[in-house]
């Protein structure tokens, strides 16, 4: 894999460097063609506004695309891993947060949108104070029709697997008013997994006790299905209202491991059976109001809530061949009835050359956990959130500014033993962005925000991991706080656009894992560490080789980050990236993908995601497309993490059945005028928590 890496790197390279040498200059605005007595406007396509970037869909990438995640693809935004076929969205490693119109979104509803009715793409890769922390937000702008309504279905099932995922969505349309009911169930049955672990354990006497497992295979199941029912009234610059109504079921999310293994000690050939996973339903709820008044003026309110309903189990077993009594036997089995209710208010003026954005939100969450290994004992927590912020824009000339303040009050404790925090913490943030013309920027940024600790790293109840591990919340932990840096330079020359950018990052006081020894018992719990800093270097460039034929994207980091604790300092640096190169034409599309994941270290442990790759070829006719592809065509499935504590280190490797050969059916039909479409400018998110069995 690290050769396939590298050659595509310096594919990357060569083919950046090739085309900037023999670009000729070109007109930095857009050009106006006279045929046939009518002007045809050629826009570039990224506009570098001093907050987004904004991307227009070709006529050739909509023509290629049946779903809004097929034209995402199409659109090739340097920054962002797109896996269709896996339902994600990346960017350097990090999640993007994905809205429609302004409103915070699921993967599944930007499928279930029509490429015709995708006005423009808004990439922000700084978001404001409102935006309440989130890494990078992907804003579709959409157009609904005025009347009609349109069907859109996919299926993509895999050929030697049991795994797929389908999906159905209806809209119906009239005058104001749009009515939407759609649906999507993703299946992954006994998926074949092989784990590779060995860990060794010193003792605080200095002594130290090592094991090795030897897969004797395993497998994972994840199937979840959603159903979503919406209403819609927007009438523009004046009143839009939206309610939606979803209901989430994890059907299943089990990984069942068997193994082999030996200590050395001088036990060998133990019989070792790791279980864990979860199961559930969430309904939830949303509702948004804007009001449009007088002078640029107006107020938003946003409310959501939501209920989880579930559980969450693990079972670890040690057995000798042919013996009737267990070594180790574990079962943990926790229930949760959690709830989530949160409420913004936003009030916006704008100005003609300025904005002014102030609001106010509040987040509750509630949440009930039986633990039934520990004879049905409950545990109720309480969190609280306030959040205050005030966020100003002005543009003068070329120069942009915005700055803000935000102010968090986070409150939450344990019922059964009265414990618990509460801290106020400050939000500060500002962006400069200076465009010398359309095509070169330069914008520097400084962002600021907090996170809570969660459910499973603040509940006492003790759980046991195997033998002589166990795992204990710490109800003292405080609300942590992260800053960040950024310098970027945005360019767009003849046929290749991109941006160079340096990251600096630091969490003075990031919550992390931390092990120590009691009576013989390896005991992780978390803190409020030393902190985390890391400095990246990155650049992700866009090319087009054969302009509307054959583009190219790709996004190259390079992060140096050094992590501190209690009784340790860790350093780790690391490259990653991703590859995507696309071929269109005469309705054919053929697309390549390699996403070499990103090693982030967080306490004593680096862990990596998946290293994928992935080729699809598609064929659109008239209202359908069919497709064909293949997941992992090269290279080996791996997910895994490095333990790297004075008391216990361990490498572990999971390895996935990943080579699957796929088909792809779509189908979508619209009918009725568009008309323009809303932008929700607040959202708040209610996401009820979870609890979290122990597993190794």
């Amino acid at each position: 894999m690290e050769i396939v890496m590298k050659t595509l790197l310096t594919v990357l390279l060569v083919i950046f460097c090739v085309l900037c040498a023999i670009a000729q200059p070109e007109p930095q605005d857009s050009i106006a063609v006279q045929e046939l007595q009518e002007i045809v406007i050629e826009a570039p396509k990224v506009i570098r506004k001093a907050d987004m970037d904004v991307y227009y869909p070709s006529e050739s990438a909509v023509a290629n695309s049946k779903n809004g995640m097929q034209l995402l693809n199409n659109l090739m935004i340097p920054s962002l891993s797109v896996t269709e076929a896996l339902g994600t969205i990346q960017a350097a490693g990090q999640s993007v947060q994905v809205r429609i119109n302004g409103r915070e979104s699921s993967i599944d509803q930007v499928r279930a949108l029509l490429p015709e009715t995708i006005k423009r793409v808004e990439w922000i890769d700084n978001p404001g104070l409102r935006y309440n922390g989130a890494n990078y937000v992907l804003n579709f702008i959409v157009a609904n029709p005025a009347i009609g309504g349109s069907v859109m279905a996919n299926a993509m099932p895999a050929l030697n697997q049991a795994w797929g995922s389908y999906m159905a969505d209806l809209k119906l349309n009239s005058g104001y008013s749009q009515f939407e009911v759609w649906g999507r169930f993703k299946l992954t049955n006994k998926i074949k997994t092989h784990r590779e672990y060995m860990e060794t354990f010193t003792y605080p006497d200095g002594t130290s006790l090592s094991r090795k497992e030897t897969s004797r295979g395993g497998s994972m199941d994840n199937s979840m299905g959603n159903f979503t029912a919406s209403y819609s009234y927007i009438k523009p610059d004046t009143t839009v209202f939206m309610i939606d109504l979803s209901y989430f079921d994890k059907f299943t999310d089990k990984f069942q491991y068997n193994g082999l293994m030996s200590l050395s000690n001088g036990l060998d050939d133990i019989l070792l059976t790791d279980i864990h996973g979860e199961n559930g339903s969430k309904p939830y709820l949303s509702v948004y109001l804007e009001q449009h008044f007088a002078h640029k003026q107006m107020i938003v309110v946003d409310f959501s809530s939501s209920f989880w309903f579930g559980k969450s189990y693990s079972d670890y077993i040690e057995q000798l061949p042919d013996a009737t009594n267990y070594l180790t036997d574990i079962h943990t089995m926790i229930k949760d009835c959690n709830q989530a209710y949160a409420i913004e208010a936003d009030y916006i003026k704008n100005w003609r050359n300025s904005r002014l954005t102030a609001g106010a939100s509040y987040t509750a969450n509630r949440n009930r956990s039986v633990y039934e290994n520990l004879g049905g004992q409950i545990f109720h927590q309480r969190q609280d959130k306030v959040y205050f912020f005030a966020e100003y824009f002005q543009r003068i000339s070329k120069v942009t500014l915005t700055a803000g303040i935000g102010a968090q009050y986070t409150d939450f404790l344990f019922k059964e033993t009265n414990q618990g925090s509460h801290s106020w913490n400050m939000r500060p943030q500002a962006t400069v962005t200076y465009g010398i013309n359309q095509n070169h920027q330069f914008r520097l940024s400084f962002e600021s925000w907090q996170s809570t600790p969660s459910l499973a790293e603040t509940n006492v109840a003790p759980q046991q991991l195997d033998s002589f591990q166990w795992r204990v919340g710490n109800p003292d932990l405080k609300t942590s706080n992260s800053y960040m840096l950024t310098l970027r330079y945005n360019f767009n020359i003849p046929r290749v656009s991109g941006t160079f950018g340096i990251r600096a990052f630091t969490s003075p006081n990031a919550i992390t894992p931390l092990l120590y020894w009691e009576d013989n018992r390896l005991i992780t719990t978390y803190e409020n560490s030393n902190g985390l800093k890391n400095l990246s270097f990155f650049i992700t460039p866009q090319i087009d080789i054969i302009p509307q034929w054959l583009m190219f994207s790709g996004y190259l980091q390079y992060r140096m980050e050094r992590m501190r604790g209690t009784g340790y300092k860790l350093h780790n640096n690391n490259w990653s990236g991703n590859a995507n190169l696309r071929l269109m034409h005469w309705g054919f599309s053929l697309s390549a993908q390699y996403v070499r994941a990103q090693h982030d270290l967080w306490g004593e442990k680096i862990s990596w995601g998946e290293n994928l790759s992935i080729i699809d070829f598609s064929y659109n006719w008239k209202d359908w497309q069919f497709g064909a592809g293949m997941i992992m065509p090269f290279g080996t499935y791996d997910q895994g993490s490095k333990m790297l504590s004075k008391w216990n280190t361990n490498e572990q490797h999971m390895h996935l059945d990943m080579r699957m050969p796929y088909i792809s059916v779509s189908y979508n039909l619209q009918w009725g005028r568009q008309k323009r479409g809303v932008q929700k400018l607040v959202d708040i998110n209610a996401d009820a928590d979870r609890s979290t069995a122990g597993g190794r």
